[in-house]
């Protein structure tokens, strides 16, 4: 339906990156005279991979000891990666190309303006893609250890006789207008599609005739996403849906697919069960998370770590 929740991690932990550049004079420099920062099973990080990875901190403007927390940062990756390739779990190349063109997309760049702005920051694309590889991969390893199973009938009404009434939440009903841009035409098309798709929210004419409003238009399609509540908003489209009072279309915004923009069919104050179950999981959610990892991530990872053989020169 929308973005995997592994995708808007990878947004949420590098979405500074389009704002947020400042190359400083001779960081390449930093690259030489390559030596051995860390050994993860045999598996060597050097002192270029922790500058990388640093240059990709200073991007998201993070602060602090820079060399630990990028060295334990690749430390905890290489752990993930080798438990990945242990269950053939990896996401394949082709996953990691379509999320890297997705995420420059999304910050109004082609891939390879892209390519040349890590380049020139000191993180270089092979870098970051390694990174997005590893953000896609891993939930996957834990959602399939721990599961991500629907409350159970006693768990609900306990928690509904905890809060003492039932929680309400906003549904929506959404439409996906998407116009399309190939990428072969990208670099020469994108600017006329998003003013095409800007234009047509004002002539909406409502979802039910959003198929037939598509037909009238050179590449665009529709796609009915169904009933979405407010905590299962992806992050990306959340501010927008928001914004929106009553039905509606929001802003567009240009994505891996072209531009697209989202129809508000209805929305309306639920109070039942599935929507008390989707908000009692929302909050489980937010109390859990620690360093941008659940609970059971940070227990696959504490598990992994004890069994590993880790050395610092």
């Amino acid at each position: 339906m929308f973005a995997s929740v592994a995708w808007r991690r990878v947004a949420l932990a590098a979405t500074a990156l389009a704002v947020s550049f400042v190359v400083e004079p001779m960081q390449q420099n930093a690259f030489a005279a390559t030596q051995v920062a860390a050994v993860v099973n045999k598996t060597p990080i050097t002192n270029t991979d922790v500058a990388k990875r640093v240059a990709f901190l200073k991007l998201q403007r993070r602060t602090g000891n820079l060399q630990k927390m990028a060295r334990d940062q690749l430390v905890d990756e290489a752990l993930k990666r080798d438990e990945i390739a242990r269950v053939r779990g990896s996401v394949s190349t082709e996953d990691v190309d379509k999320a890297f063109e997705r995420f420059a997309a999304s910050n109004k760049m082609n891939v390879t303006q892209m390519t040349g702005i890590l380049s020139q920051a000191g993180v270089g694309a092979d870098h970051f893609k390694s990174f997005i590889a590893v953000q896609m991969s891993w939930p996957r390893l834990v959602n399939s250890r721990y599961g991500v199973g629907k409350m159970s009938s006693e768990e609900l009404v306990k928690r509904m006789m905890q809060n003492k009434e039932k929680p309400v939440t906003t549904e929506y009903y959404l439409k996906q207008v998407i116009f399309v841009v190939p990428a072969a035409k990208r670099n020469a098309i994108l600017g006329k599609r998003q003013k095409e798709a800007e234009a047509s929210r004002s002539k909406f004419p409502g979802c039910d005739q959003a198929k037939d409003f598509a037909k009238t238009m050179l590449d665009v399609s529709i796609r009915d996403l169904g009933r979405v509540m407010k905590p299962e908003l992806p992050e990306d489209w959340k501010p927008f849906i928001e914004k929106v009072s009553g039905n509606g279309t929001t802003q567009s915004r240009v994505t891996e697919r072209g531009v697209e923009f989202l129809a508000i069919c209805t929305q309306r104050q639920v109070s039942d069960d599935a929507a008390a179950e989707v908000v009692f999981r929302a909050e489980d959610l937010g109390k859990e998370k620690k360093d941008g990892e659940s609970a059971n991530e940070a227990k696959y990872l504490e598990e992994l770590r004890k069994k590993a053989q880790i050395v610092y020169p």
